[in-house]
């Protein structure tokens, strides 16, 4: 686990994560965080994970993990209960499941891209049957199958391009030398043009090499089917005699085979069946549907908390303690009858056990023998692709064998020899060295006497007149070799020509007879595609005009259509209006008070004369309000300038008091109340005046 922890550390602190986690840190993470950082991993694998889980609900967060998961072919650890655990783990952010999740996705990252994006294209849409009847739907679906399988092939290429080797400044070295070579081609076939256009018939000379080397390619192509042909011939002798060998040992081993023995394996054979079929396939069916069974119920639970668990756990020690205490009571009776019948019932059960495992381990003996075929089957074919045999088998692989140890023997003699030449070509090739020296030692001898001598150059030149008259003597016997290699070319392709003509006369007749045909055709066909394209125009206008037919037809329907629900609709109106009108009247002309006060009449006009008297009442209130609206107006500006003026009075006081030292204080003080009183007076008279105002007598 410590290993494993490490490893997920190391990556996650690499690219493209960068995490700067230690063990301690990564290892102390909530499991919020768990599940953000696994999160963070699908989304590098996947770009459409990109999702902060604390804004998504943990069903849907669980859900998407899984799919991709699904999609990824990982398969966690035990069977199909532990799976319920691993979901529940997966939603609640547990350790034990988050931390082999991210092991195997950190290991894998760059497949598991690959498999991620071929999965946004390869997953097929399965389209219910029904909707495949349809004509477009079942023709968009093979369009989209067909696109699939066209994305297949494009990237199986793409991936062996890639994994080719081949790279573009290669590949652009390549084409520019064969561009090079191209233009030395060009050149060098102009040089010759230039020069076979001085032999006289050099056009019809050309053209009859062209001829003769069309006729060496299909010879060449007919030898090369002659020789495929002898091969297939080879092997399908070699497949017929392998044939008949095993033909003849299954007849050797039916023969030798006695029916009793025969009816015995045949008898076990059933045994074993009947019982696979009767006992041990039906328990295993019932186990898998109480594992579906109870899949399905925690399916359907909603997302389980932890004080949900620790309540589970809780429980299941209770109903463990219970089970104890049960079967100790069983115990403590120790009733002779029922330990006997347990005996019974104990060994009853091994020999049910051994028999399954038994049996079981026949299956598997089965299943290994089925893939061991398999595999030899496979292996054959492989051969077969190689080179195109079959493995050998009994006295044909003897053979095979000592064929092998025959030419293992003259390989050994061969190899031999050559070591022997080997040693002779080392021994000639030292020789031709030491005569090489002693031939420059002479040729600088013969230098020095040249110069000695006054005519340095002289073998030189005396060598190279001697090759360059062998050089002409040789050139003039290719060009006569030539000319006489060409005249009986010409010859041979003019017998060839002449051949040719008179072989292909009777298909020239026939070819003649079938181009008068082919004209014929071609004509009739024309008339008949005229009459056609005349037809399908004519019934094309018929159809259109139908169509606009049937299109007016149906928004006439469509008008009367809304015009009935528009009548409907306004009759309904008027039948709840009548309905309306009618109860009105029962109630006016009722002589109950009751129902006449639940009239619509009775209580609009009580609202009317409610309304009316509230009108009256308001009015009253304005007229008041503007007959006091001037008074009440001088009364408010009287009060401003009251305010004002005991203000002003305040401040000259305080400036008085600032202004002013100790020993004039008293007079400051008398002289402030007379200004006081003086105040106070104008006051009274100002509220002298908003009585006699306001309060007349």
């Amino acid at each position: 686990m410590s290993d494993q922890i490490k490893f997920i550390v190391d990556n996650l602190n690499k690219e493209p994560f960068r995490k700067n986690y230690n063990l301690i840190t990564f290892d102390s993470l909530e499991p919020m965080q768990l599940l953000q950082i696994l999160n963070d991993v699908l989304a590098e694998i996947d770009p459409k994970q990109v999702v902060d889980i604390r804004e998504e609900m943990p069903e849907h967060t669980a859900k998407r993990m899984l799919s991709l998961l699904g999609i990824l072919k990982y398969k966690p650890p035990g069977n199909a209960t532990d799976m319920s655990t691993f979901r529940q783990g997966l939603v609640i952010g547990s350790k034990p499941v988050i931390y082999p999740v991210l092991h195997w996705l950190l290991q894998r990252t760059n497949e598991l891209k690959k498999r991620a994006y071929l999965a946004r294209f390869l997953i097929k849409l399965e389209v219910p049957s029904e909707f495949l009847q349809d004509e477009t739907v079942a023709d968009t679906n093979k369009q989209y199958e067909e696109l699939m399988e066209a994305f297949k092939t494009l990237h199986k290429e793409c991936e062996q391009l890639k994994t080719s080797g081949f790279s573009t400044a290669e590949i652009r070295r390549d084409i520019s030398a064969m561009e090079d070579e191209k233009d030395q081609l060009i050149k060098r076939v102009e040089r010759l043009k230039k020069r076979v256009e001085t032999v006289q018939n050099h056009q019809r000379m050309l053209k009859i090499a062209r001829q003769l080397r069309v006729e060496k390619e299909r010879e060449e192509f007919l030898a090369q089917q002659k020789q495929e042909q002898k091969n297939q011939l080879f092997h399908a002798v070699q497949r017929l005699q392998r044939v008949q060998n095993q033909l003849k040992s299954m007849r050797h081993a039916a023969a030798d085979a006695k029916p009793e023995s025969l009816m015995k394996r045949l008898e076990e054979e059933i045994k074993f069946n009947s019982y696979m079929v009767t006992e041990k396939f039906p328990k295993e069916l019932e186990s898998k549907k109480k594992e579906l069974h109870f899949l399905q119920k925690v399916v359907s639970e909603p997302a389980m908390g932890h004080s949900d668990l620790l309540e589970l756990e809780s429980n299941i020690n209770e109903i463990n303690t219970q089970i104890n205490q049960l079967i100790e009571k069983k115990m403590m009776r120790n009733e002779p009858i029922e330990g006997k019948l347990s005996l019974y019932r104990q060994q009853a059960s091994i020999i049910s056990r051994k028999k399954e495992a038994k049996a079981e381990e026949l299956q598997e003996a089965k299943e290994k023998l089925a893939s061991l075929e398999r595999e030899v089957s496979v292996k054959t074919n492989q051969t077969r692709e190689f080179d195109g045999t079959e493995v050998l088998k009994g006295d044909e692989f003897k053979r095979y064998v000592s064929k092998l140890r025959s030419k293992s023997t003259v390989f050994k003699k061969k190899h031999q020899i050559i070591a022997e030449f080997k040693a002779e070509f080392g021994l000639l090739q030292r020789t031709e060295e030491l005569l090489k020296q002693r031939h420059e030692n002479v040729q600088h001898q013969l230098r020095t006497i040249e110069e000695k001598k006054g005519i340095s150059g002289y073998s030189y030149t005396q060598e190279e007149l001697e090759r360059v008259s062998a050089l002409k003597s040789e050139v003039d016997e290719m060009k006569g070799r030539t000319l006489d290699d060409m005249s009986e070319m010409v010859k041979k392709l003019n017998s060839l020509v002449s051949e040719k003509k008179s072989a292909l006369a009777p298909v020239i007749k026939e070819l003649r007879q079938l181009r008068q045909k082919c004209q014929e055709l071609t004509q009739e066909c024309d008339e008949k595609k005229s009459q056609y394209d005349s037809c399908a125009a004519g019934l094309e206008s018929n159809r259109s005009k139908l169509e606009q037919e049937v299109r007016g037809l149906r928004e006439e329907c469509l008008q009367e259509e809304s015009r009935y629900h528009y009548t409907n609709c306004m009759i309904k109106n008027l039948e709840v209006q009548l309905r309306r009108a009618t109860d009105e009247m029962k109630a006016y002309v009722s002589s109950d008070q009751q129902e006449k006060r639940k009239a619509i009449r009775q209580q609009y006009t009580k609202n009317i004369t409610e309304q009316e008297n509230l009108g009256k009442k308001l009015r009253e209130k304005q007229k008041a309000v503007r007959e006091s609206h001037g008074p009440n107006m001088k009364q408010a500006k009287m009060w401003r300038d009251f305010e004002q003026l005991m203000e002003c009075k305040k401040q000259c006081f305080l400036k008085q008091q600032s202004q002013t030292s100790i020993g004039q204080v008293q007079g400051v003080y008398q002289n402030g109340l007379r200004a006081l009183f003086k105040g106070l007076w104008n006051s009274n008279r100002i509220l002298r005046n908003y009585k006699t105002l306001h309060f007349p007598l």
